[in-house]
């Protein structure tokens, strides 16, 4: 097999890891050339990432698809591929990985902390690009093992705790979800005589109602807990809280988006009749996550533990509109994808900055700090009004676009996530306004340093892409789109956008 763009997007970290690994040990020379070696790396594959960007045609289904024998004896081969719906959060990712190393510049055991972010690229690549269900299977547990490093070698002091919860809770989802993709390799075996586990022979493929359930319920442990949807969600503010800064940018902002996307990928179009099913759960889930999320990050002390939660309340969103599938909810929920990691990645950066110079994240602990802080202050308030969706920048398109798809079938549920947008911002500037405004509560920390020159490259990217996204959505939005449209004709819920003449009713009445 000729090595093409794709495979080398996966590829190039795992070599670059192994340079790494072959780097001297001593932490004063390796640590040095293994962030310059592991930085260099992560740029070439924005590069790579973004060559891809511009090469990809939308509205062309799968492309640039690269295939060979893997396990020829089961059918797996090694198939991967990109659409709308992959492309953007493989930019995502190339932007966050190298912004991530940037970030932990200085922390210990450089080496090795280089080395596993650069597996964990390859590895959430590989969840993106592969066709091949056996094939995402190995990527999707294999980068469980570099996260589970990352927070419990570089987190805080319950990381072996956190990393243990994070590890065991997303394998077994995943576990669950190997049993659906083999059963589903058995049904086509028996109804086709060919067994396969590549993705577009499978969608050829409708196994019957009842078979479609339980495979969908399968699929759903592994992306429910990723996601995470309530009340599956107890493991994600302690691998959070206790991960280093770079290991909650990327939990928040390409882990947990991988959830709805396997949700998209596999749940929606390989079992359309149980997708129609699931809806209104799937959709109710949503709006308790937006609500409980919301009203938990309100009571949070903690501020990283205040970020984590607002994650569980904006993934609701993703999940509801994914949930009711219509053209608006559908755009929406996927733009959510790309704004929550963007604006949550950066304030995850920010708060690690904070803890940097005071080595507590209490929220109780700071208080007027924007005098001696006033760069850092202004990023902290710019990623809090984009994390709380205020207009023109990029979270705002995400969720109203997510409510107003949402209120063309169930009024009522769109209410209910309109009331999350105010609860976010409640706790957003309510806790802006406790850190940054008011009096110096600690006389001490009118020495504190403002943002460095490194920080600043860091954190100015990401506020623009945030702008840049809340002007300008059709640059995810025209790419992704027909990959979304094609999902909705899959699930056969294009007649649900009737209007609100009484709703769902959480009966599905209107979609079916």
């Amino acid at each position: 097999m000729r090595l093409g763009l794709l495979s080398l997007l996966i590829f190039l970290p795992l070599l670059g890891a192994l340079i790494v690994a072959v780097l001297p040990a001593e932490e004063e020379r390796g640590g040095r050339k293994a962030k310059a070696a592991s930085l260099f790396i992560s740029l070439v594959e924005l590069v790579l990432a973004l060559t891809l960007w511009a090469r990809f045609r939308p509205g062309q289904g799968f492309q640039m698809v690269e295939e060979a024998r893997w396990v020829g004896l089961w059918g797996a081969r090694y198939v991967v591929g990109v659409d709308g719906i992959s492309l953007p959060l493989v930019v995502l990712t190339a932007i966050l990985v190298p912004l991530g190393i940037l970030g932990s510049w200085g922390i210990k055991n450089a080496k090795g902390f280089c080395l596993v972010m650069l597996v964990l690229e390859a590895g959430m690549l590989g969840v993106f690009l592969a066709l091949d269900l056996l094939l995402f299977y190995v990527f999707w547990e294999g980068m469980l093992f570099p996260m589970y490093f990352l927070i419990g070698a570089w987190g805080y002091e319950r990381r072996i705790y956190a990393a243990v919860k994070f590890f065991l809770y997303t394998l077994l989802g995943g576990v669950i979800m190997l049993v659906g993709i083999i059963a589903l390799y058995f049904l086509h075996l028996k109804a086709t005589g060919v067994g396969t586990f590549d993705l577009r022979e499978l969608l050829s493929f409708t196994p019957a109602r009842a078979a479609q359930l339980w495979l969908f319920a399968a699929f759903l442990a592994a992306f429910a807990i990723k996601v995470p949807i309530f009340p599956l969600h107890t493991w994600l503010p302690d691998a959070h809280t206790e991960a280093p800064t770079a290991g909650s940018v990327l939990l928040a902002g390409i882990l947990l988006k991988m959830g709805v996307y396997g949700l998209l990928r596999f749940n929606l179009t390989l079992f359309p009749e149980a997708a129609r099913t699931f809806r209104p759960i799937l959709a109710l889930l949503g709006l308790v996550g937006i609500l409980y999320g919301g009203a938990v990050s309100a009571m949070q002390q903690d501020l990283k533990r205040l970020v984590a939660y607002s994650s569980v309340a904006h993934m609701g969103y993703s999940v509801l509109g994914v949930a009711l599938a219509t053209a608006l909810s559908l755009e929406g929920a996927y733009f959510v994808l790309i704004a929550h990691g963007l604006a949550t990645g950066t304030l995850f950066f920010l708060v690690g900055m904070l803890y940097e110079r005071k080595h507590t994240r209490l929220i109780a602990d700071y208080g007027g700090v924007a005098g001696a802080l006033p760069v850092l202050s202004g990023f902290f308030l710019m990623a809090a009004l984009a994390s709380l969706g205020l207009p023109g920048l990029a979270n705002f398109v995400g969720e109203v676009l997510v409510i107003l798809g949402t209120y063309r079938v169930e009024p009522a549920l769109a209410v209910g996530a309109a009331f999350g947008v105010l609860l976010a911002a409640v706790y957003m500037l309510w806790a802006y306004e406790r850190v940054f405004h008011g009096p110096l509560r600690h006389p001490e920390d009118a020495g504190l340093a403002d943002a460095s020159l490194r920080e600043r490259v860091v954190v100015v990217p990401l506020l623009i892409l945030l702008l840049i996204l809340g002007f300008f959505p059709r640059l995810v939005l025209d790419r992704a789109g027909p990959s979304l449209e094609t999902v909705r004709e899959r699930v056969g819920l294009a007649r649900v956008e009737a209007g609100p003449a009484g709703g769902i009713g959480l009966g599905l009445e209107a979609g079916e």
